[in-house]
């Protein structure tokens, strides 16, 4: 088959891969249609992952079609289904407790092993979910959005209270339109006027652009001095993280999209007298994947509108390794495979 292969930072390129072979007992195996290109995609090629052994095929936000089920999977051959990219354990304590996106030996495809920029891939059964309706197309769309919908669903947000989304990339983008479905007043801050441009001409949300006013003033007068009921800090940013915590209102929830690998540093008597809540928010769970598909079904996410960028496997060495600087226009980009 053909792969996508990062054989080291800065260097993709399209080899002849064998075949994934035949699947084991509650495994099958996929033939790939759409994988979207992820910030961890641009990072692994640029060198900046932190755990990751080259070569790798990447590739964790995937759309296919069954071909060949392995003994005990009750889907069907020629089935359209997403792929939840999170491998987990079943045994440790958050498997055990129905967290398996933060299982403790949790391996993710296209970082921790070969993911799907490529033809074929196997996968265990319980992993695949059937698309439902959506065209493959949209499919590859609903892990990156389910990362928004989870992130969401942990705030225990209720309908009418305010959010602060930082941070208007594809997650941030995401993040936001699950929390306007979740009924919340949403703004976006950035530091990227184009960025916020499209977040607020094409999709509907007010900007607050800290590229013009400091933050905390931009936040301020958004919210007559009192901060936000919720903010979600999608930036990959210490500091945006860390001056996050003055933008939540007292009683209001800060929830960490995003992930860094700084220590953060927060004043302890400005987090008690809020009696903030602090939440992480790691992946996905199967409701957060229904939910998505879902509402793309019932056009609540403008998937045309995200999906910015189209590219074949063969042409994705050039474009992966271009998008990876040009950011210009760009939203989300896709690869279209089979």
């Amino acid at each position: 088959m053909k792969a996508i292969v990062c054989r080291s930072p800065g260097e993709l390129a399209l080899e002849d891969r064998d075949d994934p072979g035949t699947p084991s007992p509650g495994w099958a195996r996929v033939a790939v249609s759409h994988v979207g290109i992820c910030g961890t995609d641009y990072h692994i090629f640029e060198g900046k992952h932190p755990f990751l052994a080259y070569p790798r095929i990447m590739g964790h936000e995937v759309s296919g079609t069954i071909v060949e089920k392995g003994e005990g999977v009750d889907l069907v051959v020629g089935e359209p289904v997403v792929i939840n990219p999170y491998l987990s354990c079943g045994k440790c304590i958050a498997c055990r407790h129905g967290k398996p996106n933060c299982c403790v030996k949790i391996e993710v495809l296209g970082v921790h092993r070969d993911g799907a920029m490529c033809d074929q891939i196997l996968v265990p059964a319980q992993n695949l979910y059937p698309a439902n309706g959506l065209s493959l197309a949209d499919a590859a769309a609903v892990e990156f959005l389910a990362i928004g919908a989870h992130a969401v669903r942990r705030s225990l947000a209720a309908p009418g209270q305010r959010a602060l989304v930082i941070g208007a990339g594809p997650i941030g983008l995401g993040t936001a339109i699950f929390a306007r479905i979740a009924g919340l007043d949403v703004s976006l801050l950035d530091m990227s006027a184009e960025r916020l441009g499209f977040a607020e001409m094409e999709l509907g949300f007010a900007a607050l652009d800290s590229s013009k006013a400091p933050a905390a003033e931009l936040v301020r007068q958004a919210t007559a001095g009192e901060g936000f009921d919720l903010v979600f800090d999608a930036t990959g940013n210490t500091q945006s993280v860390q001056s996050a915590f003055a933008h939540v209102a007292h009683g209001g929830t800060l929830v960490l999209v995003s992930v860094v690998k700084d220590d953060i540093a927060f004043s302890d008597p400005e987090f008690h007298k809020r009696e903030m809540t602090l939440v992480g928010s790691r992946n996905a769970l199967r409701a957060d994947f229904d939910h998505v598909a879902a509402s793309i079904r019932n056009r609540a996410v403008p998937l045309n509108k995200l999906v910015t960028h189209r590219t074949t496997l063969a042409q994705t060495p050039r474009d992966l390794a271009r998008w990876a600087h040009e950011k210009s226009g760009l939203i989300k980009a896709v690869i279209e495979v089979g």
